[in-house]
């Protein structure tokens, strides 16, 4: 465990492919021990992930039930899900500043927040790039620690080029299709989500256009969309009691897809967190669904 919360494994994760060692070196241990004055509480795992790197989490005194990386996140004041907020749980932490994405909510709950005099930051969210650019820097802002935002985003726009040169370099665009399975119905992602952008930054093809957001789908509907693919997170697919419990949905038996069991989940926070970690979820992401369709 280093002296700023971190693993050494949790670090490696987070700086991975970002050739970020030689800044953690350069800023050494004992600045990310360092702490200003702002309390602040982070509404969002991507938020968070970036807090601790950018060695600001000791002013962190707050995170919600998304932050869940690194494991010191787990150990952090919870306010709940960053969807449903209280203003009295937020303001039982007496933060200086709330940092979150314009998905924080309710809105009547962040304006008793900024009504009781306390900071609040929302970065848009859009499902780019650039959402992952203005993360790191309001978090650098708030937490008074913009040169290490600045050096940290550098990295990140190094990996991030890396990445769309090996996407751009494949040909084939696999038909996928991501499945939303946390709770209740399972349900796919049309357009305007964020498992639409991962598809689409990792080189494949979202097989669901006909609409936005998430939406169940019929198995006559599934057929006609014909996935390679299918997507989901680890948490989906052991809501649902497995990978052989996943195949056995009878939606799922008339897909290309089905019969190569082409099934690709990850971590839903590494997935479709849009952080730090977005380069190296494309390239995995990439890799494995180029690998199963070939």
């Amino acid at each position: 465990m280093l002296r700023d919360g971190l693993t050494d494994s949790e670090r490696r994760q987070l700086l991975r492919g970002m050739g970020a060692l030689p800044l953690l070196s350069a800023l050494g241990a004992e600045r990310a021990l360092a702490a200003g004055p702002a309390r602040i509480v982070s509404l969002g795992g991507a938020l968070t992930e970036v807090v601790y790197l950018l060695g600001a989490q000791g002013q962190l005194v707050g995170t919600d039930t998304t932050s869940l990386f690194p494991e010191a996140a787990l150990k952090t004041a919870k306010v709940g899900y960053m969807r449903q907020l209280s203003a009295e749980g937020l303001l039982s932490l007496k933060p200086d500043a709330v940092v979150g994405t314009t998905e924080a909510g309710p809105p009547v709950v962040l304006d008793q927040v900024r009504s009781a005099g306390v900071r609040v930051e929302l970065v848009k969210a859009d499902h780019t790039w650039d959402e992952v650019q203005r993360k790191v820097a309001t978090v650098g802002r708030v937490a008074g620690r913009e040169r290490e935002a600045t050096a940290l985003q550098a990295d990140l726009d190094a990996q991030w080029a890396a990445v769309q040169k090996l996407v751009a370099a494949s040909t084939r665009r696999p038909r996928a299709i991501f499945i939303l399975s946390h709770g209740g119905s399972p349900m796919v992602a049309g357009t305007g989500t964020a498992a639409d952008a991962l598809i689409r930054f990792a080189g494949a093809t979202n097989a669901i256009t006909q609409f936005a957001g998430y939406r169940p789908l019929t198995a006559e509907a599934m057929a006609s969309a014909a996935p390679e693919v299918l997507l989901n997170s680890t948490q989906g697919i052991e809501a649902l009691g497995g990978d052989a419990a996943f195949w056995q949905r009878p939606e799922l038996a008339l897909t290309p897809a089905f019969r190569r069991k082409a099934l690709v989940a990850m971590e839903a926070s590494h997935l479709l967190g849009f952080g730090p970690r977005l380069p190296g979820a494309v390239r995995e992401l990439h890799t494995r669904t180029q690998a199963i369709t070939a």
